[in-house]
């Protein structure tokens, strides 16, 4: 296929690169215009130097870029995507934003006859990497089985959840669900130290067990050293649990252990670390 993708960052390089290894023929657009040199330097393909010049001739254009404001420009533009895309064309849009900017672009996606998919990812750095992302996709399920196949490129799960919107409302789940098991993991691990246990030797027993997590099995050990200059920033949780708590507030959930856990990382933020991993909540218990 001829693809696009625009937004070349952490999540966005890699996921192009499987896209390009696999053979379609893929153009690529950055706001940082060396990024987007650097990738087709390494890989190959094109360089659009608007979202719209990398869009034209697209059967399929992939986003991924920081937020709603960021998306809408990309899209919305008078040089974005849409301005670019021809009739039949989809967007897939990986960007973790909001329920009501995905349904906003479904409705002008629609107006101009091109599918559109709120696609948002789970998996981080590590996961676009090796392939290995869950995808929780909202949309038609035409333009989902049409998509799916170049997705399944980067993603180990590629799911429909329901109609535009439901991935970004499925993300948001995943995310509050995180929120909470990282500060009862990082409870738990500064308990054990507090207690005198060997610490490591209390996750290896206890990951054997019903407190195993994806958190636990990758992020324990790092926790305990406190290392914490990778992964998952706590400005992009931030941004994400903000979503969280505004959608919150319009369908009328109680997410207190969410906004809780938000100040916390507003916590973090203060002493420097917001470009920390976010298992770096428990250096607000070592060091309270």
């Amino acid at each position: 296929m001829r693809v696009a993708f625009l937004g070349l960052g952490v999540m966005g390089c890699p996921m192009a690169g499987h896209l390009a290894r696999s053979g379609h023929t893929v153009t690529v657009y950055n706001r940082t215009l060396a990024k987007a040199e650097r990738w087709v330097a390494a890989h190959g393909g094109k360089l659009g130097k608007t979202p719209a010049e990398a869009a034209a001739g697209a059967e399929i254009v992939f986003s991924c870029v920081g937020n709603d404001d960021d998306l809408r420009q990309v899209v919305l533009g008078p040089q974005g995507a849409f301005a670019g895309m021809a009739s039949g064309a989809i967007l897939v849009d990986h960007t973790t934003a909001s329920a009501d900017m995905a349904r906003e672009l479904a409705e002008v996606a629609a107006e101009r006859e091109i599918g559109f998919l709120d696609a948002p990812v789970s998996g981080g750095e590590a996961g676009a990497i090796n392939g290995q992302l869950t995808i929780m996709v909202g949309g038609e399920p035409a333009a989902f089985e049409r998509a799916k196949p170049v997705m399944d490129h980067y993603g180990r799960a590629v799911t429909l959840m329901g109609p535009a919107g439901s991935g970004q409302l499925t993300k948001m789940v995943n995310q509050i669900c995180i929120a909470g098991l990282v500060q009862g993991l990082s409870e738990g691990l500064q308990f054990a130290v507090n207690s005198g246990l060997d610490a490591g030797k209390v996750v290896e027993v206890i990951s054997k067990g019903a407190a195993q997590s994806w958190q636990m099995e990758n992020r324990a050990k790092t926790m305990l050293e406190g290392t914490f200059d990778f992964g998952f920033a706590v400005d992009w949780m931030r941004k994400d649990l903000g979503i969280c708590l505004a959608e919150a507030r319009r369908n009328k959930s109680a997410l207190p252990v969410t906004a809780l856990v938000d100040q916390l990382y507003a916590r973090v933020q203060e002493r420097g670390g917001g470009r920390w991993d976010t298992s770096s909540l428990i250096d607000l218990l070592r060091r309270p």
